[in-house]
């Protein structure tokens, strides 16, 4: 049981939302005025994080932390991840595998500021809290952890509201368009308000509801051709200019938001056990996860395809529950690498109004033959089929002749 008075030095996973906003003068109040310290992870929020120093000291923390964590988040995260084809029920889990990377600073910083505690503002319905707080047991696992949503009174986003404007604590969002929303250089998520209903539409076209893109009705009448380059299933350049992979997203990023590609509805199973709807912007992962995959379709080998497909389900079912930091994700991440080891070459995508086109891909690794799968003249023998089917049949052959013999 967590002892409130032995607290006197929390870190704080600070975004500048709604939650964390208010968490700061609660843990004051509620916690002898502990001292806080916020920690932003940097990972793509882009202007969320204009402002937020200042707003941090004047709401009560005694320092803010801004860390850019934006090229680890890639290359040991998102790129893995997406060499696995992990989904999870479709969502290119964009929340998901941020958590452990910002959850994995915050600890270290704690270990360094002599913190008591690390506090977060994950709900009690959530993942986030599973995430968060998997992450903080696998670097510090005696740190006592504060997830006041699990402590205080209030019950709803309104009541937050309330909290704030009684403390005049600044929002950037009104009663009104109180979604919850998460954003990185990967993703935008939104819940609440009227998604809420399964039954009711997004408002894609509603101004200011998509931030990362348009919808396909807005999306330009005239279709883009893009090319992308994989080495080992790492991307490594668009139209031919070699790039990061972070570099790449944001790219990618550009050209399926403009072309409304990347959104995505759905009512998941969330891992504390309720369904939750939720929309997503996803528009330069869409077209990363399908150039992959079509990639893969000539560099694969039957056997090692299925099964790693098999692989994906598991893969992403540990990054959504935020089993990140365990031997499993470790060892399957070891068995992806191993099947990219052929996975270079190059895919050309046609996008248009929020679809993507397959239009050619080239690999020097390809196991396609045209020679062998030309329906004109080849050196195949097809007599030799007969001999495969015979065996292959011989199982449901048997069957049907016992059962004649047995007057089925």
């Amino acid at each position: 049981m967590l002892n409130k008075n032995e607290i006197k030095k929390v870190v704080l996973a600070y975004s500048g939302g709604l939650d964390t906003s208010i968490i700061i003068p609660w843990l004051k109040e509620n916690y002898n005025n502990c001292e806080v310290i916020a920690v932003s992870g940097d990972v793509g929020q882009g202007t969320e994080l204009d402002g937020l120093e200042e707003k941090a000291i004047k709401t009560g923390a005694s320092k803010l932390y801004i860390e850019d964590l934006t090229n680890e988040f890639v290359d040991d995260f998102i790129v893995p991840t997406m060499k696995a084809g992990a989904k999870y029920e479709g969502y290119l889990l964009g929340t998901s595998f941020a958590r452990p990377v910002i959850a994995k600073r915050i600890v270290e910083i704690a270990l360094k500021e002599g913190a008591d505690a690390i506090c977060h503002g994950c709900t009690g319905k959530g993942n986030d809290q599973v995430r968060f707080e998997l992450t903080i047991k696998a670097f510090a696992p005696k740190m006592a952890i504060i997830a006041p949503w699990r402590e205080w009174d209030l019950k709803s986003r309104d009541d937050e509201i309330d909290y704030a404007e009684a403390r005049n604590i600044p929002l950037k969002i009104s009663r009104e368009t109180n979604y919850s929303k998460d954003k990185n250089l990967w993703h935008l998520s939104h819940e609440g308000l009227e998604l809420e209903d399964p039954g009711n539409e997004p408002l894609y076209n509603k101004e200011g509801f998509l931030e990362l893109g348009v919808s396909p009705e807005q999306a330009p009448d005239i279709a883009e051709y893009v090319e992308i380059e994989f080495e080992k299933g790492v991307p490594c350049a668009v139209n031919g200019k070699k790039m990061s992979a972070k570099d790449v997203i944001y790219k990618l990023n550009e050209l399926g938001g403009k072309h409304g590609i990347g959104l995505f509805d759905c009512v998941e199973n969330r891992l504390v056990g309720m369904k939750s709807r939720g929309v997503y912007e996803t528009p330069g992962g869409t077209i990363l996860y399908h150039a992959h995959d079509v990639l893969e379709t000539i560099c694969l080998d039957k056997e090692t395809s299925h099964y790693k497909s098999q692989v994906a389900i598991k893969f992403a079912e540990l990054v959504y529950n935020g089993q990140w930091y365990t031997p499993l994700r470790d060892a399957l991440s070891a068995f992806v690498d191993e099947t990219q080891k052929t996975v270079t070459g190059k895919v050309r995508l046609k996008l248009y109004k929020g679809n993507i086109i397959n239009a050619g891909v080239w690999s020097e690794y390809s196991l396609y033959s045209e020679e062998l799968a030309s329906f004109g003249e080849s050196d195949y023998d097809q007599k030799e089929s007969e001999g495969f089917i015979n065996l292959f049949g011989l199982p449901v052959k048997v069957k049907a002749l016992l059962d004649e013999k047995r007057g089925k």
